[in-house]
Parts: structure tokens; C-alpha cells; sequence
């Protein structure tokens, strides 16, 4: 073979290899775009639009009068289209525009208008122009020069994100609780709504614009919830921890506030020193901190032994100078040589240890079972049951047990060996209050959908009986008596009647000698007629400054109690006020008159118009954060409560 032929025949191979290869290609092109078209198409078109996800605004959490707890604020991203507005509207609008933003951010107007400049040169579809903008700004913003034409028009895009506001900042902060933690995590099925769905294209720089899309599903927001707590006692209660616990330097401490008919819980105070030294609600350790009692557990071994009939209240024991010996072991009494020979209502008055295991192992050594078995009767081995995560598992030792020693029932009788919540405490000594019936504690009144009640629950539930109404009656003058005479008088007054029981508990006794002390003091007011029931528990205060429970705890139940008395306003539920609604007239030329009736108190916005409102409120030089659009259904703080100049005010929209 010739050398030309080879060439040629080499050719012929290589043009029959492009021919192929140009028939497999084009075959390629016919497969993606007439067989797998739609396929290719849509992959495309989910690349340049995408549907995302709209938040639901959160529920809003209520105290029992109405006040805000927990509220969704909406915040907004604004945003700008700078390709969409033509050059007219544009050059147009430039410097009014920059100047309104200027005013309202504080920045001059120069660096607006540069900057919107760029982004026109840039063909910038999405600038950002400012974030974290509330919703009164917001409304404002909607009107300025250029986006009052909209967004195909103006430009103009906002972009709305919710954020989680506690109006009380921290007090009952973990009450409220975040995430699931607390009243939110309780409830949180209720307060969830139901996200909605926006379609927005994919434009340059990976930046994604929403568009007009009639398919748009629009968020439902979640269900109200209204709890029991009270946020005028929950001030109360909380500056009167926080006050006892930085005069005594304590570790950490507690507060609850019970209504006692109803066992509505008014108050719930959680304090913990940082390493600082400052206080905050670190932990919720009235529900979950279960720890032995000390002498507010001689309540419940006094009601078992009178139910037993192992022991009457006139009963007469001698304290034996102040030190009974069982075993290896020494009970002592506070008071140095004892009280001499005392009736058993006098021991709990003055807080005898040594009385108090006396008639409890007098009563109960050959058969120590029938004491545990009516301390659990009593539901003292058992959880309250609150919605709220966390609680404590009180425990009481049993004769079967391991470590079940023969010092064991002697110290039972004043709270040791044995541990207990402070909720948990105070459920039974409310429901001594209650004439023995015990009342389970409740957070929650009502779920609801705007105005409307969706669920109520239950209040007075009955958990169960503790023990007679006479048993009761016999403790309760008790309680009284140590206020008056006994190792509360120094809490005692003449302006109301308290009753209770003083605590003093060694933790970390047997393992070192200098063991820290718990302070408690729990008890009702007033002591005819209870209407409240309280306990106050701190955990290690600073023994060089003070231990006892008298001096230490029961100081806050009477500050407390003294100022719930005094001071708690009658706070009723904010209700639309039609001649409010009548004064103000559609033309604005009545706001002037209304804010000058109200320049120290809050008037009552509900009903109005949400701009209407904030105008009004704003005049009063209050910040205004608004929940929602529509008409105002609810507000912070109640028609006629005095205001200040930046207070915060949280409105609810329908």
C-alpha cells in the first residue's frame, strides 16, 4: 500500500470518528430536549425558584390579668431592588429617600444616597439597607419617598423574622422558660402555629428575591396561653428574694406565691449567685430542687402521729436538757438546755427536736412501716404532676431499705433522711390551710385563640385528702401560735395574721463538720381565712452573717405577705373603650386631646388601629413594639397604670 493511501485511509477513519461522534451528540440533544425535556426543565427552574418556609409567630405567653410574659416581635430586613425602578422614579426619589432614612437611622442622607447609587450601578436586586427594624419604622419606611410605590415599582423589599421578647426581662425568666424548658416548653403544641410557604427566584449573587406567587400559603400563628401567674406578687416576691439573698450572701434561693382555694400558683421566684456575685434565674428550684427539709417537714410527721393517735397536741414530754442520745448519735435542740417539759403543740412552736423524736419513736419503734405508710398516704412520696419539666422525686426512707438504721426515725420526725421539693411542701401546707384537702398547684388558667377561650382548665382540683378537718384545725393554731409566741415572733405584727413554720436544715452533715445550712420558712396569710400560701427556701447563706430560718427566710414570707396587703394593685383585664374609640376620629385631629389626658398613665389603646395606637403612645414618649397587623386586642400594661418616659409597651394586633 502506497504511502498515500495509508494517509487517505487514515483520514477516512478519523472524519467516520467526528461523524460519529457528532451523531452521538446530536442524539444527546434530541434525549434532553424532546425525552427527558420536562425533567431538565424542571431541574432548571427549581435552581432559579425555590420555595421557603414562612415562620409562624409564636403564641403569646399572658399573666393572669392580662399582662404580657412572652411575646413574638416582629423585626424586618429592608431591602432594596435597585433594577426594578426606572431611571425617572429613581433619580427622582434618590435624595428625599436618603434624607427620610438619614432622619430616622442617623446617618446622613450622603451615605444613603451613595450607597443606593452603587447598588443601581451594581444592578443590585436585593441591597440591604437596614436590619432589626421595628415594626412602627417599618410602617414608616413603607411610605418614605420611592418605596411608597411598592416593590415592582419602588424597589421597595422587607423582609420579616420574628424574635422571642420577655417584657419582664428576669424575673420569672425561668417560670417563662425558653425552647423546652418552662412554661414555653410546657406548652409549646399550643403555642406553635403552622409555618407558610413563599416563592422566591434566585437573582444575582446567589441572593434569593420573593415574587408574587397566588399559591402563597400564609402562616397560621400559634394559640395564646394565659397563665396563673400574677406579675404584680411575682415583683413582689422577686425583689424580696433577691434582697434576703444579697444580705446574706446565699448561694441560691426560692419563692412561691399560692393561691390557696384554687392552688393558682401567683408567683415563682428562682434566684442563683454567679460567680460575680449578681443574681439571676438560673435554675427553677422550686419544681426541681428535691433536698432534705429540716423542721418544715415536722408538720407532716406531726399530722401523721395525730391521725395515728399516737400522740395528742396537749400531751406533755421533757426535752431532756436539750440532747436525747440514739445510738452513736446526739438530737440537739437550738435552744441551749432544752425547753424542760413541754406539750407537744409547744414543741412545734419553739421547734423542739428532741420532744418531736421523742413522741415519733415513742409512737412508732415497733412499727416504723406505719408511719412511712401514712406519709405516703399523704402523697409526700409522690410528684405534683406539673406540666412544666424537671420536677423533683421526693423519696422517704422504708424499714426494708438498706439503709435503714436506728437513727433513721428519730431524725425523720425533723426532716432529715428524708427529702421533698419546696413546691411539694408547700402543696401540703396549703392543703392544711384547705382544711386538709390538697389542691394541686397549677401554671395554667386558659388557652386561647385571640379573644376566644379554645380550652379552660380546671381550678380547685382535687389531688387528694391528707387528713381530717379536726387534725387540720389542731395544726393550724399551731402554725398561728408560732408566729405569734414561737420561733417566728419575730415576724409577728399586729397590722395582719400570719401562720407557718420555721426550717433550719445541716447539709452535709457526717461527711465534714462544717456543713452548709438551708433557710425555709413556709406558711399561709393571712392565718383566719387563708388566702395565700407561701414558702421561701435559701440554700447556704453565709453562716458568719446568719443560718436560722426564722431570721434568715421568714422575713421574705412577711415582706411579702405585707405588701400583697398593701400594695398589689387591683388590676383588672383591659377591655375596648368605646368612648376612647368615639373621642378619636378618623381625621387624627383628636390625638392631641386624648394624650394630653393621659401624660402619666396609660391610656387604653384596644381596638384601635395599630399606627393609630402607636401614635398615641409614642406621643407619650412610650416605645411601642408591635405584634401582628390590624387592631390592637391586647396591651403590656392596663388602662390607668402610671407610665414613664421609654417605657416599653407591647401591643397584640388582630
Amino acid at each position: 500500500m502506497t504511502t498515500e493511501k495509508k494517509v487517505l485511509n487514515r483520514l477516512y477513519i478519523i472524519a467516520a470518528g467526528i461523524f460519529l461522534f457528532a451523531v452521538a451528540i446530536a442524539v444527546k440533544l434530541v434525549n434532553i430536549q424532546v425525552v427527558e425535556g420536562d425533567k431538565y426543565r424542571e431541574l432548571s427552574e427549581q435552581r432559579v425558584f425555590k420555595s421557603f418556609v414562612i415562620p409562624a409567630n409564636r403564641g403569646n405567653l399572658y399573666d393572669a390579668n392580662g399582662n404580657l410574659l412572652a411575646i413574638s416581635v416582629p423585626e424586618y430586613e429592608i431591602r432594596f431592588d435597585a433594577e426594578t425602578v426606572s431611571q425617572e422614579n429613581f433619580e427622582k426619589n434618590l435624595m428625599p429617600l436618603s434624607k427620610e432614612l438619614g432622619k430616622m437611622f442617623g446617618k446622613p442622607a450622603s451615605h444613603y444616597a451613595a450607597r443606593l447609587r452603587k447598588a443601581r450601578i451594581d444592578k443590585n436586586r436585593y441591597y440591604l439597607i437596614e436590619k432589626n427594624v421595628g415594626y412602627s419604622d417599618y410602617i414608616k419606611i413603607k411610605s418614605f419617598p420611592m418605596f411608597e410605590l411598592g416593590a415592582y415599582k419602588g424597589g421597595f423589599i422587607a423582609e420579616q423574622h420574628t424574635v422571642r421578647e420577655l417584657p419582664l426581662g428576669k424575673i420569672a425568666e425561668r417560670t417563662v422558660g425558653r425552647g423546652q424548658a418552662g412554661l414555653e416548653g410546657a406548652y409549646n403544641e399550643y403555642l406553635t402555629g403552622q409555618d407558610g410557604r413563599r416563592l422566591k427566584q434566585k437573582i444575582a449573587k446567589g441572593q434569593w428575591k420573593p415574587i408574587g406567587d397566588e399559591n402563597e400559603l400564609e402562616p397560621e400563628d400559634g394559640l395564646d396561653v394565659v397563665s396563673t401567674i400574677d406579675i404584680s406578687i411575682q415583683d413582689i416576691a422577686h425583689h424580696a428574694l433577691l434582697g434576703q439573698l444579697e444580705k446574706y450572701k446565699a448561694d441560691h434561693g426560692t419563692v412561691v406565691v399560692m393561691e390557696t382555694k384554687t392552688g393558682e400558683i401567683k408567683a415563682m421566684a428562682n434566684l442563683g449567685r454567679t460567680e460575680e456575685g449578681k443574681y439571676y434565674e438560673k435554675r427553677n428550684y422550686a419544681i426541681w430542687e428535691s433536698q432534705e427539709p429540716g423542721s418544715t417537714y415536722k408538720l407532716m410527721t406531726l399530722v401523721a402521729a395525730l391521725e395515728d393517735k399516737v400522740v395528742d397536741s396537749a400531751d406533755v414530754f421533757d426535752s431532756e436538757g436539750g440532747k436525747i442520745k440514739y445510738y452513736d448519735r446526739t438530737v440537739k435542740d437550738s435552744r441551749v438546755g432544752g425547753y424542760g417539759e413541754i406539750t407537744v403543740a409547744k414543741a412545734f412552736e419553739v421547734s423542739s427536736n428532741t420532744v418531736f423524736s421523742k413522741f415519733i419513736v415513742e409512737g412508732y419503734k415497733d412499727n416504723p412501716e406505719k408511719l412511712v405508710n401514712r406519709l405516703n398516704y399523704m402523697g409526700l412520696n409522690q410528684k405534683i404532676g406539673l406540666e412544666i419539666k424537671g420536677e423533683g422525686t421526693p423519696t422517704i426512707p422504708h424499714p426494708d431499705d438498706k439503709n435503714w438504721y436506728g437513727t433513721t426515725l428519730p431524725w425523720m420526725s425533723f426532716g432529715y433522711g428524708v427529702t421533698i421539693t419546696p413546691l411539694q411542701t408547700l402543696a401540703f401546707y396549703n392543703a392544711i390551710a384547705n382544711d386538709g384537702v390538697m389542691i394541686k398547684p397549677r401554671l395554667i388558667k386558659e388557652i386561647r385563640n385571640r379573644d376566644q377561650v379554645i380550652q379552660k382548665f380546671e381550678e380547685g382540683q382535687i389531688k387528694n385528702t391528707i387528713c381530717s378537718k379536726e387534725t387540720a384545725a389542731v395544726v393550724r393554731e399551731m402554725m398561728k401560735n408560732t408566729v405569734i409566741r414561737g420561733t417566728a415572733a419575730n415576724i409577728h405584727t399586729e397590722d395582719f395574721s400570719m401562720a407557718g413554720k420555721t426550717g433550719t436544715c445541716l447539709t452535709g452533715y457526717g461527711k465534714n463538720k462544717s456543713g452548709e445550712y438551708v433557710s425555709s420558712f413556709a406558711g399561709y396569710f393571712p392565718a383566719e381565712n387563708p388566702q395565700y400560701s407561701c414558702i421561701v427556701v435559701i440554700t447556704k447563706p453565709d453562716k458568719s452573717i446568719g443560718y436560722y430560718g426564722n431570721i434568715v427566710a421568714a422575713p421574705v414570707f412577711k415582706k411579702i405577705a405585707k405588701e400583697i396587703y398593701t400594695d398589689t394593685p387591683n388590676v383588672q383585664e383591659v377591655k375596648p373603650s368605646e368612648n376612647l374609640k368615639r373621642q378619636i376620629d378618623k381625621s387624627f385631629n383628636g390625638y392631641y386631646d386624648i394624650t394630653q389626658n393621659y401624660k402619666t398613665v396609660m391610656p387604653n389603646v384596644t381596638g384601635l388601629p395599630a399606627m393609630d395606637a402607636v401614635s398615641i403612645l409614642e406621643n407619650l414618649g412610650l416605645t411601642v413594639k408591635v405584634s401582628g397587623m390590624g387592631k390592637v386586642t391586647k396591651q403590656s400594661v392596663a388602662k390607668g397604670e402610671k407610665i414613664k418616659s421609654n417605657q416599653i409597651i407591647f401591643l397584640q394586633t388582630s
